[in-house]
């Protein structure tokens, strides 16, 4: 039997089209009402996770518990569980959600929840599971600095510096993920003794923290521009080619700094709506909905019997 569980508020400005368009479209093959209700929670679960992770979980839960068989709800309750520590169910859902979508996406996340439950030799076997070469760029960036955290709980410190040997170590260019990379080399320099290294490497990883935050800085204001439509202007297909032109004109900003500053930020941080991120997204989902329409999973059994049975009691 399932603990009792009491769905939380969602709040009155959520909307169903907050969720983004990928997870959307995971949830398409669940009943109307069911679909409505489950991308609520999400969105609420994706808005509360940075300043409210308990709460967060408490949506993710009740998504869960309506759509165990969707991926993506499998990754939101894995997430939210990471975040409020429980590491052990971070671990047993990301392991669900590899299985429904056939996707390595938060490997550093298990690898990290390995270590919050103490156990560094199976962070590292867990690394190992997977060719990084098939890894996305920031998850394997993400992958090294977890990996580089186990060999530091088990006292090898020249392995560690190795983990974060990477191409991508690369102090003229700054991604998301650079200050984070940057820092932890630094760190396990100055593990090494190796001080003057450690000092530059910090001074890397606070560059590249200032060169983000001035080139996004200003993109929390909102800029409002008015537009008339007119029907049968132009045709569609012909229209797309100029925004994928405008997005790729985006992709690289000017030099940040002279000298030794991360020198262009890279495309890695932008978190783009375009119609380009759109389309990725909807194939990603499509692979999705081709695993998890075969999967079985116990939650969802347990879903549609404890529904069953609620309705029994009810009548």
């Amino acid at each position: 039997m399932r603990s009792e569980h009491d769905d939380p508020i969602i709040a009155d400005h959520i909307r169903v089209n907050d969720l983004h368009p990928s997870a959307r479209n995971e949830l398409k093959t669940l009943q109307p009402e069911v679909q409505e209700r489950v991308a609520l929670h999400l969105a609420m679960a994706a808005e509360l996770i940075e300043d409210d992770p308990e709460l967060a979980h408490q949506h993710a839960i009740s998504a869960s518990r309506r759509a165990g068989r969707i991926p993506v709800t499998r990754e939101t309750l894995a997430m939210t569980a990471y975040r409020t520590g429980d590491f052990a169910l971070a671990i047993r859902e990301l392991r669900t959600f590899r299985r429904l979508s056939g996707r390595d996406t938060h490997l550093a996340i298990m690898v990290d929840s390995e270590r919050g439950l103490g156990r560094p030799e199976k962070a590292i076997e867990t690394g190992l599971e997977v060719d990084v070469s098939t890894l996305e760029t920031a998850d394997r960036v993400h992958l090294a600095i977890a990996m580089s955290g186990a060999r530091l709980d088990l006292g090898q410190t020249q392995q560690a510096l190795f983990e974060l040997e990477i191409p991508e170590l690369d102090p003229k260019k700054g991604f998301s993920w650079s200050p984070e990379l940057f820092g932890a080399y630094a760190t396990v320099l100055e593990d090494l003794g190796r001080d003057e290294e450690a000092k530059t490497w910090f001074a890397y990883a606070d560059r590249a923290e200032a060169a983000l935050e001035e080139h996004f800085g200003g993109m929390d204001e909102i800029e409002v521009l008015e537009i008339t439509e007119y029907d049968d202007l132009y045709d569609a297909d012909e229209a797309e080619p100029a925004a994928d032109e405008a997005a790729d004109e985006g992709d690289v900003v000017e030099d940040v700094e002279a000298g030794d500053a991360p020198a262009e930020v890279g495309t890695e941080t932008v978190d783009s709506d375009s119609d380009a991120v759109d389309e990725e997204a909807d194939a990603d989902a499509d692979e999705y909905l081709d695993a998890y329409v075969e999967a079985e999973t116990e939650i969802a059994e347990d879903a549609d019997n404890a529904a069953a049975a609620e309705q029994g009691e009810k009548e």
